[in-house]
């Protein structure tokens, strides 16, 4: 018995903590396309491992549109804009594995997916169905409490704005980007 509530207390943690909730991308521009790279760290400790999608692949929100990234395997069939391979760096100086939606590791309840939570987003916004950079609309942004992360969590230019914020609603965990 003791061992039976001493295995469901580590679950019932583990659990809670797998991979900090959904992703939601926000693009309220009607002038910029979103392009960026989104990153997973383990903000308990050690900063490792740390998940991005796979560059040089940028995720891409049109104007208008939202992204939603549930998680690293069911994005991939739920995201209208979903990742095919996350690249995965279990330490400093350790080599980046590229890991496809599909490996053990990123589903929930995986060793990955149960040590990240969504922690940052490096971002470089386009004119609307161009391959042309709004220069001065750009940056990185993510958890400002992330111990590992140095990023703001507001962005202001004179071409629009962005915001990176958690809610939470009961046991569910909400990080949006909205850009505005």
């Amino acid at each position: 018995m003791k061992k039976f509530l001493l295995l469901l207390g580590i679950c019932s943690v583990s659990s809670a903590y797998a991979q900090g909730g959904m992703l939601i991308i926000q693009n309220f521009t009607t002038n910029y396309d979103f392009r960026g790279a989104i990153f997973a760290s383990n903000n308990a400790g050690g900063c490792y491992p740390v998940v991005a999608n796979q560059n040089p692949d940028a995720i891409v929100v049109p104007a208008g549109a939202t992204a939603k990234y549930e998680n690293y395997r069911d994005q991939y069939s739920s995201s209208a804009f979903p990742v095919t391979s996350w690249n995965v760096n279990l330490g400093p100086g350790s080599t980046v594995l590229p890991r496809l939606w599909s490996h053990p590791s990123l589903m929930p309840g995986g060793v990955i997916s149960n040590n990240t939570k969504w922690s940052m987003s490096k971002f470089q916004m386009f004119h609307a169905g161009t391959s042309v950079p709004e220069t001065y609309f750009n940056g990185n942004i993510g958890e400002t409490a992330a111990p590992c992360s140095t990023v703001p969590n507001v962005i202001n230019t004179a071409w629009g704005n962005a915001k990176w914020f958690t809610i939470t609603a009961g046991t569910d965990v909400y990080t949006y980007l909205v850009i505005q």
